[in-house]
């Protein structure tokens, strides 16, 4: 039998979170909680009171000066970092409510590094860089050695599952390399000062043979979003891939679907799938 963990409002959640068993199942009232977490511990399940009543905030962007004298940088100014397997998270939203990117740069409000992540009727809201479905890029566990914590390189296969979520942000706000689907979820552009943005932005390399997976998605918007002005995707890696499965779409995602990022040749290498396949979509997206 698992440990039930019933945790009152004005509990610390991260000692919660350090000192539960695995296997634990964590119970969280309605209420929010201004706290940047990580969850270290295989298989425990966070369940809250509500998308819209149990809230985990905080505010970190890429540009802010961490303590040890450098920049935040994406990837350490997430709210939440699950970096444990087998970790399940229901009915709870985790924002990041830094705002401004065009100023600030990245604000990432959930992290997965985990294996076998599980999120169900969850909200995700932030503006650039939502949610990071890891592992991160190759070059990048290079890159980032010296800056990132081990638990936030790790090299290995990850999968992860939202249901019924609602996602929300700007500018390639689902973006990393995970094998994840995205079931029934609703992904919503918000309002961005810079008058474009991006769904989606894969990063896998050319030997995964899954992706992103969005299978009977709503792509929606936020009032003041412009028509044709948001993409479906666009590639962080070479062969960055999507796949589009019996989605529906607002009037804010452009006709040509897809981006090719800037001035590179990734329509030459990207894998970008949609079904059915609309009229009007660039000629190197494809059908399965």
């Amino acid at each position: 039998m698992h440990e039930t963990i019933q945790v009152n409002s004005d509990a610390c959640l991260q000692q919660v979170l350090d000192s539960a068993p695995e296997g634990a199942c964590i119970c969280l009232p309605a209420g929010e909680w201004r706290e940047k977490l990580t969850v270290r511990t295989p298989g425990i399940t966070i369940i809250g009171a509500g998308a819209d009543s149990t809230r985990i905030v905080f505010d970190d962007y890429a540009q802010k000066i961490h303590a040890d004298g450098r920049e935040y940088n994406t990837f350490r100014t997430f709210t939440v970092a699950v970096t444990a397997d087998h970790v399940t998270m229901r009915n709870l939203a985790i924002i990041n409510d830094s705002l401004h990117p065009e100023i600030k740069g990245q604000e990432v409000a959930l992290t997965v590094y985990g294996d076998d992540f599980v999120m169900e009727d969850c909200r995700l809201t932030s503006t650039q860089d939502t949610l990071f479905a890891g592992p991160l890029p190759p070059d990048l566990c290079e890159r980032y050695v010296t800056l990132l914590h081990a638990e936030l390189c790790q090299d290995r296969p990850l999968r992860q599952r939202f249901t019924n979520c609602l996602i929300e942000g700007t500018v390639d706000f689902i973006f990393g390399c995970g094998e994840t689907l995205f079931e029934n979820c609703e992904i919503r552009s918000l309002c961005d000062a810079r008058g474009t943005g991006y769904c989606a932005a894969p990063a896998h390399a050319l030997s995964q043979e899954k992706g992103f997976l969005f299978r009977e998605c709503r792509f929606t918007q936020e009032a003041g979003v412009g028509a044709g002005t948001i993409y479906l995707a666009r590639p962080w890696r070479d062969y960055g891939l999507a796949e589009f499965e019996n989605c529906t779409y607002d009037a804010h995602i452009a006709t040509v679907g897809f981006d090719k990022w800037n001035d590179t040749d990734r329509d030459k290498t990207a894998r970008f799938y949609e079904t059915p396949l609309p009229v009007g979509r660039v000629s190197w997206a494809r059908t399965r």
